[in-house]
C-alpha cells in the first residue's frame, strides 16, 4: 500500500517515525516550507522534512494546493491512502479525491470534542480528566469527518498541556500505524459520523490569555497555567514585575484573591477566589526560569 505522509511539527513526526519502523511503504512526505527561526532568523526545516530526509523519501513543500502542477504532483506518486497529522493546511477536495482509499487524519482529542487547533491544551485548561487521539476520515470541513478509531489516555492532575503532548504523539502514532494495518487488510475502513449535538470547538492559543485570573477558584488557576504550558504561559505581576508561571499546585489556604499568604521552602502561596496555589517554579522579565524559594532568596518579598 503506497502511503503519502503530510505533516509538520514534533507530533507528526513521532508518526512517521513509528510507520516507518513498521514497514509502510511511505512514497512521500509533505509538509510546511522551511521557515525562519530564532535570532538569527535562519531557515530552518520542519520536524517531519528532517525525519523524511533521513528515510530517503521525496519531501515536498507547497505553500498551498491552489496550482493544478501541485495536485499533478501528488497524483504522480499515485498514494492508496494520504495520512496527515498536524499538517497545518486545510486540504482542498481536489487533494482529497487523490488517493484510492482518501485522506486519513489522527487528531488529539476525542472528536467530536475539541475540534480546532489547540485540542490538548484545551482538555486540560477545561479540567478534563480523559483525552486521547482520533482517527478519522478528512472532508472539506475541520475535524468534521466520520470517525474510524479512538484511543483514550487519562490526564494526570498535575500534567501539563507539553507533558500530555508526548504522550498523545505516541498514542497517535500507534493508532495512525494500526489504522494503516486495517487498510492494508481490507481496503476500505467502516467509520462513524460525528455526533452533531456533542461538538465543541478549541480555538488558537494567544498571549492574552496569558493573565492569571486570581477570582477564578484554585483549581481553575492551577489548570490555567498547566494548560498554556509550554506556549504562551501563564503570567502574573507581582510588585511591578511580570513573571511567567510555570509551576503550581493546588494547596489549602484562604484570603482575599491575589492575597500571597507565604513564601514556604517549596513555593510563593496565593490566595485565589476559592483555596489557594502555590506557584513552585517563575521566570522573572529577562530572566530565567527558577524554582520560586531559590528566586526570591536573592529577591526578599516586599511587606
Amino acid at each position: 500500500m503506497r502511503v503519502v505522509f503530510m505533516g509538520t511539527p514534533d507530533i507528526a513526526a513521532t508518526c512517521l517515525k513509528k510507520i516507518l519502523a513498521d514497514g509502510f511503504d511511505v512514497v512521500g512526505v509533505y509538509t510546511q516550507p522551511d521557515r525562519p527561526k530564532g535570532r538569527g532568523m535562519k531557515m530552518v526545516a520542519s520536524p517531519v522534512k528532517e525525519v523524511a530526509l533521513t528515510a530517503n523519501i521525496p519531501v515536498f513543500q507547497p505553500e498551498n494546493f491552489r496550482e493544478e502542477e501541485t495536485v499533478e504532483a501528488l497524483r504522480a506518486l499515485k498514494p492508496d491512502i494520504c495520512a496527515v497529522v498536524a499538517y497545518g493546511r486545510i486540504l482542498p477536495q481536489k487533494v482529497l479525491d487523490v488517493p484510492t482509499f482518501g485522506c486519513i487524519n489522527i487528531h488529539a482529542s476525542l472528536l467530536p470534542k475539541y475540534r480546532g487547533s489547540a485540542p490538548y491544551q484545551w482538555a486540560v485548561l477545561d479540567g478534563l480528566k480523559e483525552t486521547g487521539v482520533t482517527a478519522m476520515y478528512l472532508c472539506r470541513e475541520m475535524d468534521a469527518g466520520d470517525i474510524i478509531d479512538v484511543s483514550k489516555t487519562p490526564i494526570g492532575e498535575n500534567e501539563t498541556a507539553g507533558e500530555l503532548l508526548d504522550r498523545l504523539a505516541v498514542l497517535g502514532a500507534d493508532l495512525l500505524s494500526k489504522t494503516l494495518s486495517r487498510f492494508a487488510a481490507m481496503g476500505k475502513v467502516p467509520a462513524m459520523p460525528q455526533n452533531p449535538e456533542e461538538v465543541s470547538y478549541a480555538p488558537m492559543l494567544d498571549k492574552t490569555m496569558c493573565p492569571i485570573d486570581w477570582n477564578k477558584s484554585a483549581v481553575q488557576v492551577h489548570n490555567h497555567v498547566r494548560g498554556l504550558h509550554p506556549w504562551p504561559v501563564a503570567t502574573m505581576v507581582l510588585q511591578g514585575k511580570t513573571f511567567k508561571v510555570h509551576d503550581t499546585r493546588v494547596v489549602s489556604g484562604s484570603g482575599a484573591p491575589g492575597q500571597i499568604l507565604g513564601l514556604t521552602q517549596t513555593g510563593l502561596v496565593i490566595a485565589c477566589g476559592e483555596g489557594a496555589v502555590e506557584i513552585t517554579s517563575l521566570q522573572a522579565e529577562g530572566g530565567k526560569r527558577m524554582a520560586a524559594p531559590d528566586y526570591f532568596r536573592g529577591h526578599p518579598l516586599e511587606p
